[in-house]
């Protein structure tokens, strides 16, 4: 997930801090739900694992969003300090310093007259004097958290609703499978890739992979 800086992102959470989450809350639901024996597992054992992975999504979206709020405000006080060093900085020390912060395919680009125009325009930035959290970050953290919390509620719909564990274990888990395909299809799509479907298909076959795994394990 991006630490942002001292901009402000158009949009709120991009697609793949979006699909991430989702796919973080979902890959955790699946784990958690493989681990029931649908051998031995009554309505009672049923309720308590779905429980136990809403409890568990709600925990982790809880401290992934906390978590979210640190990175922001501790990448704009890095860029801050950045920043200040850079101006402090003169000539090629100071190319040197502006190039390390820049992505490396823009700073193959950034000669030295372009660094030092850079230069000249950081104290334009205002970089005292703003928080480092702002109200945005903290609606973006509450976004966070609810993608992760949400991913939940499809794959464990099924323990909800069905009364057998041995059918809602299969419905669920080919809802998981459809989900991580889509996800897959969205990050493929906002990547560019030509064939969008494709790691929308390797990230179906990694939802098979790790509910095989799961029950290798004993679930």
């Amino acid at each position: 997930m991006k630490a942002n800086g001292d901009d402000e992102p158009a949009r709120l959470l991009d697609p793949v801090d979006r699909v991430s989450e989702i796919l973080f809350g979902l890959i955790m639901a699946v784990t958690i739900l493989g681990s029931l024996s649908v051998a031995t597992a009554g309505t009672e054992e049923m309720r308590t694992v779905t429980a136990a992975a809403l409890g568990c999504n709600l925990a982790w979206g809880l401290v992934d969003a906390v978590m979210y709020l640190v990175r922001t405000a501790t990448g704009r006080a890095r860029n801050r300090t950045f920043a200040k060093a850079i101006l402090r900085a003169e000539g090629e020390v100071a190319h040197r310093l502006l190039l390390r912060a820049l992505p490396e395919h823009i700073a193959s680009l950034v000669g030295p007259a372009e660094s030092e125009g850079m230069r000249r325009s950081l104290p334009g930035l205002q970089l005292d004097g703003r928080p480092l959290l702002r109200a945005r970050d903290y609606i973006e953290s509450i976004g966070v958290f609810a993608f992760v919390v949400v991913a939940t509620f499809p794959v464990a719909l099924p323990f909800v609703v069905m009364t057998s564990p041995a059918p809602a274990l299969h419905v669920s888990q080919a809802i998981a499978v459809v989900m991580l395909f889509l996800a897959g299809l969205a990050l493929g799509r906002y990547a560019g890739y030509a064939r969008p479907v494709l790691p929308g298909l390797a990230m179906a076959v990694f939802g098979v992979v790790l509910i095989a795994a799961v029950k290798a394990l004993g679930g």
